[in-house]
């Protein structure tokens, strides 16, 4: 990327919001209900919270180090290829580039369109393009300029928290959120899931559902003075979401008890309805909009510089084409429009709920991967190392064990998915190697 310190646009605001952006998105209206609904218990389901939070915390300690340490666009895939080479790196950004984020644009996409439907009056004719609609608007902000795509994405984040808070609020200022629904606490309730399954099961969905504060790291090269900036965006961010799916979380069971949780779905219905009367559907679809379309910008926005940072690390062959920026805008074209055809093309093909059930264990393994790199290096002068990356590779060690022993198939056929990634390499990059320097540059800007 051109050594510009114009570049650098986005400050605190805006990569905080990055942080918070994905991780808030439709899964705080539906994994809350499906947690409450396993676990049986306000007590669990919050100390699960926090647990979660505590892992994802030692992992935004371990992914500020890497950052700060390399302050240039590309986030895992740097950190990778500096800790493991060039194999290992190529691996991710094939995984996250042609199938993972494109499926996770495709799914979220497809997801939004009944929310749409309760808010406006969509013709049917036009329903089943909505989606491919919607990825080609997303691309074309992203393609025309980091300015736009920045802006935009920092307020619809920022607006997302007085929403949320507005929310749990009313519930209790109204009156139709009570303690008696939290009541007993600790006691599980009828009809829960067997304790260990229900554990398990929620710790996972738990931690997906913070997933994506890890995007800021993809988004570095931009940060205006990251040694400041990122660990105030990742720890912020991290600590920001944890409140806030504690609140949320704790203020859906107070209002819809947890003996009354039919479905994910369903619930959206029956809080909206519970605090709104009849435009309670209406009130919650605008605020699910709201927040997918702020973590669809950041994945829009952050992903294209993993295949860009790909490009540049590539010293020949055809991935160079990614390297190059455009012209007039300075935005990573080639990769945003890379990024926008694979994802209509998932969609196209329907395949997106299998890729992502194919993707999660691998993703779980890269994460893990990604947190190992500090033990490739210097050791990091902070008070939290070594301590925070054992906690979180550990914990993404237990988590990709109950993947594969819950998802077995989906698990091992994603994992030969990412490893086809070895021969395509070969084949796009053969045995050139990177000039002396590429692999080990520091760029502060």
């Amino acid at each position: 990327m051109p050594s510009s310190p114009t570049e650098r646009q986005m400050g605190v605001w805006a990569a905080t919001a990055v942080v918070t952006g994905e991780a808030i998105s439709l899964g705080i209206f539906l994994t809350p209900a499906a947690m409450a609904r396993s676990l049986g218990s306000p007590a669990l389901l919050a100390a699960v919270w926090c647990g979660m939070a505590l892992m994802t915390l030692a992992g935004a300690l371990c992914f500020t180090e890497l950052a700060v340490r390399n302050p240039q666009d590309g986030g895992e895939y740097l950190y990778l290829r500096r800790g493991f080479g060039p194999q290992i790196a190529f691996l991710y950004a094939w995984m996250a580039a042609l199938v993972m984020y494109p499926g996770v644009a495709a799914s979220l996409c497809v997801g939004t369109v009944p929310y749409l439907q309760a808010l406006f009056p969509v013709p049917l004719w036009l329903v089943p393009a909505l989606p491919a609609l919607m990825i080609a608007a997303l691309g074309a902000i992203n393609y025309v300029g980091m300015r736009l795509s920045s802006g935009l994405m920092t307020v619809l984040n920022w607006l997302k928290i007085p929403v949320l808070l507005g929310l749990v609020g009313w519930a209790f200022v109204s009156g139709h959120a009570t303690a008696a629904n939290l009541a007993p606490l600790a006691a599980r309730r009828a009809g829960s899931d067997p304790l260990g399954a229900a554990i398990a099961g929620a710790a996972v969905s738990a931690f997906f559902c913070f997933g994506g504060w890890w995007e800021a790291g993809k988004i570095a090269g931009e940060v205006r003075n990251p040694r400041r900036t990122l660990p105030i965006a990742f720890t912020g961010g991290v600590l920001l979401v944890t409140a806030l799916y504690l609140l949320v979380s704790l203020g859906f069971v107070a209002v819809v008890p947890m003996e009354q949780i039919r479905s994910n779905t369903a619930f959206v219905a029956q809080f909206g309805a519970s605090l709104f009367g009849p435009e309670g559907g209406r009130v919650l679809s605008a605020c699910v909009v709201l927040s997918v379309a702020g973590g669809l910008l950041v994945l829009f926005m952050a992903v294209p510089r993993v295949t860009c940072a790909l490009g540049n690390a590539e010293p020949s062959g055809p991935l160079r084409i990614f390297a190059r920026l455009h012209p007039r805008f300075g935005t990573p074209a080639n990769a945003v429009l890379l990024q926008t055809g694979m994802a209509l093309v998932i969609l196209m093909l329907g395949a997106f709920d299998r890729i992502l059930a194919f993707i999660i264990f691998s993703s779980v393994v890269f994460l893990a991967l990604t947190a190992a790199t500090l033990f490739r290096g210097p050791a990091a002068k902070a008070w939290w190392y070594p301590v925070a990356p054992l906690l979180f590779i550990g914990g993404c060690g237990v988590l990709a064990l109950m993947l594969l022993a819950s998802r077995t198939v989906p698990s091992l056929i994603g994992a030969a998915l990412v490893l086809l990634g070895l021969p395509v390499r070969r084949f796009m990059v053969g045995k050139a190697v990177a000039p002396a320097g590429l692999v080990g540059a520091r760029n502060d800007r």
